[in-house]
């Protein structure tokens, strides 16, 4: 297994490595294609997902997030009198990653960190990001060495932010609102891999279990639900279930549940998967049933979060890591794109 903790030393740059959006109607059947390349999914499949960046005017918010996020560590680091430049490279959309790294070489950089923007281990959470950044490192000449912040999904901030806006959710609630955790669904089979064997696999849905735990412990609340959200592909493919919008359906008809606090725990800011799949299709979904959904905040925004992320940066720069409150393990904190473990997180 890749160790955990390399001693990386100082860095001279950071980049914020993300997924990507469209910004404008004619990028996001582009954008999809990107996305989906290789994966053979049919034109009408993404005409259907387009509708929900089109109802947004066709522009996703996630790189303005993205923006926000830069800016507000840019805005820690300048209080702890740091002069570190911070990057931005996509997987799917501009700034491509490998634009920004042809930028970055340029500028000189020889040794960088880099932060993904995921807290989660599994293919699509860690593996993929290790995947952009070998891609990358192929592909630009004289490329600097790049090693990534580790998982957070239950960094004290994190939680701390997330449980302190599951609060304000609570208090602007029906009093009594059944308090709901949601994340991406993956297929079952790539949960199963998630993580190198050693760990017996399930390592996503073991975080996302996990964090939930976290932060519903620091709010205060008793009982609550975790379900996953925006599947897709063959729908005989088995992903994890329960899905919220069947879940709060369930609520109400079985058990006369009315009110929904829902606490997007997978994701760390207002992008589409949140913005469309649960104050869109949710609300609209549940609506008839009488349901009430209250939506947590997420904490992308905030400048704990930015705090954070420069907590993780130290961790790499001094080869040490904070006490961690989560009993699963939090890896992804590999140089060069080097995967967690010998066959871990299995495509």
């Amino acid at each position: 297994m890749t160790d955990p903790n390399p001693a990386g030393g100082p860095v001279d740059a950071l980049l914020l490595l993300s997924f990507g959006g469209p910004e404008g109607q004619e990028d996001v059947i582009p954008f999809l294609e990107n996305v989906t390349r290789g994966r053979g999914i049919p034109r009408e499949r993404l005409e259907e997902v387009a509708t929900h960046y089109r109802h947004l005017g066709g522009r996703s918010p996630i790189n303005d997030l993205n923006r926000e996020i830069i800016a507000n560590i840019e805005a820690e680091l300048a209080d702890q009198g740091r002069d570190l430049p911070v990057y931005f490279g996509n997987r799917n959309w501009t700034p491509m990653a490998e634009d920004t790294v042809r930028r970055m070489v340029a500028d000189g950089v020889r040794h960088a960190a880099v932060f993904a923007t995921s807290a989660w281990g599994g293919y699509s959470g860690c593996a993929q990001y290790n995947e952009d950044i070998e891609r990358v490192r192929q592909q630009v000449a004289g490329a600097p060495t790049m090693i990534r912040l580790r998982q957070f999904y239950d960094h004290p901030l994190f939680v701390e932010r997330f449980a302190a806006d599951l609060r304000r959710a609570i208090d602007a609630a029906v009093p009594g609102a059944r308090v709901v955790f949601t994340a991406h669904s993956v297929p079952d089979a790539a949960d199963e891999v998630a993580g190198p064997p050693a760990l017996g696999g399930h390592l996503y849905s073991r975080q996302v279990q996990e964090a939930s735990r976290l932060v519903a412990e620091a709010a205060g609340v008793a009982e609550y639900d975790v379900v996953w959200q925006s599947r897709s592909g063959p729908p005989g493919v088995p992903w994890l279930e329960p899905d919220v919008v069947d879940h709060v359906r369930d609520l109400a008809t079985s058990r006369g549940v009315r009110d929904v606090v829902v606490v997007p725990i997978g994701f760390i800011s207002d992008h589409v998967e949140v913005i469309w799949d649960l104050d869109t299709e949710l609300v609209d979904e549940v609506r008839e049933l009488g349901v009430t959904v209250t939506r947590c905040a997420t904490p992308g925004p905030s400048r704990e979060f930015a705090r954070m992320v420069v907590e993780l940066l130290d961790e790499v720069e001094s080869g040490t890591t904070q006490p961690r409150p989560g009993s699963v393990p939090a890896l992804g904190r590999n140089r060069d794109g080097a995967r967690c473990g010998i066959g871990c997180c299995a495509r």
